[in-house]
């Protein structure tokens, strides 16, 4: 504030230059041009796919860059799990008795009792599908049931994982080979309902994968015939009564994650299932060839010959 040019003053030779070199001395010009360091770029336009390895490690030490290294760690995608939370303990009797009967009412009362965790699970369902609504997610399990088993009889393996989880998929296909499936539905004998419900988070808090139980009690014709085409179990003709326990599961926490079969719940006190009969390939015939002359010399050499004279005389007698 109190300068020069502010407040002039007489017989003042002060002269305001700007942009002045402070301690400029000519005799250390050459020192200063020392403390820089020319710097060799690199071109980028050059091309390395040719040069040995040696070569291309030796430019990569010269400009300080790391040497590269292979990539082999591999990205992980989890879609589903690989079991069933708390499976649904089916009651003994069921499909059976109607809910008149004492039976019948005794799994009404434990079927109740039971229901609160699942109502909790539905809700959680809820926060996530905001249309999520019971009858509608029934009739939509029932259409996945249905198209899982059509595309098991067409054996489009891509098309069954649009219905199957990767976990039930090797158990769907089990023993499918050289074998074609008949399978028809018929019509539900009552109406499909939910019976179980479970949410549970996987390897993270927040990664939430949703499992749902629902009971089916369906008619239905099974066929299924070996690769020669002889039938190996049920019939084309004669429809059976089915009651399955089938476990529908969604990845919560993916935007675009769908429900599919992930299992069916077989209880310990059904009737064990008809075994299908197998079928072998017959062995190969073996093909007698005529005795050659080594052989009947050898027959020659160990049977006397009194003794076949002996059996050629008591023959004829």
């Amino acid at each position: 504030m109190l300068g020069p040019i502010n407040y002039p003053v007489l017989n003042d030779s002060c002269e305001q230059v700007r942009y002045i070199k402070k301690h400029y001395n000519p005799k250390f010009r050459k020192e200063r041009g020392q403390k820089f360091i020319k710097i060799e770029l690199p071109d980028l336009e050059e091309n390395n796919d040719d040069l040995s390895e040696d070569v291309v490690r030796t430019k990569f030490k010269k400009f300080g860059i790391y040497p590269q290294r292979n990539w082999n760690e591999r990205p992980v995608f989890v879609n589903c799990t690989s079991q069933i939370f708390e499976s649904y303990v089916v009651p003994e009797g069921d499909g059976k008795f109607s809910p008149i009967t004492t039976m019948g009412a005794k799994q009404k009362l434990e079927y109740l009792g039971k229901k609160s965790k699942s109502v909790m699970a539905l809700r959680k369902i809820k926060t996530y599908e905001d249309d999520f609504k019971t009858k509608e997610f029934v009739d939509k399990t029932l259409d996945i049931y249905k198209k899982a088993h059509e595309a098991l009889t067409t054996k489009d393996e891509d098309q069954i994982l649009q219905y199957v989880t990767e976990y039930a998929y090797p158990l769907m296909i089990h023993n499918m080979m050289d074998k074609t499936i008949v399978w028809k539905f018929v019509q539900s004998l009552e109406p499909a309902r939910i019976v179980h419900a479970r949410v549970a988070s996987a390897a993270v808090k927040d990664n939430y994968f949703a499992q749902v139980t629902v009971r089916f009690h369906t008619q239905q014709f099974l066929c299924i015939y070996d690769r020669f085409g002889r039938l190996l179990l049920g019939s084309e003709t004669v429809k059976k009564d089915v009651l399955d326990y089938i476990v529908f599961e969604k990845y919560l926490s993916n935007t675009y994650g769908i429900w599919r079969v992930h299992g069916k719940i077989i209880p310990n006190w059904l009737t064990p299932a008809e075994v299908a009969s197998k079928t072998y390939v017959l062995p190969a015939e073996e093909k007698n060839s005529l005795p050659s002359k080594s052989d009947v010399e050898s027959v020659a050499q160990t049977v006397p010959l009194e003794t076949l004279d002996k059996k050629v005389t008591e023959s004829k007698i």
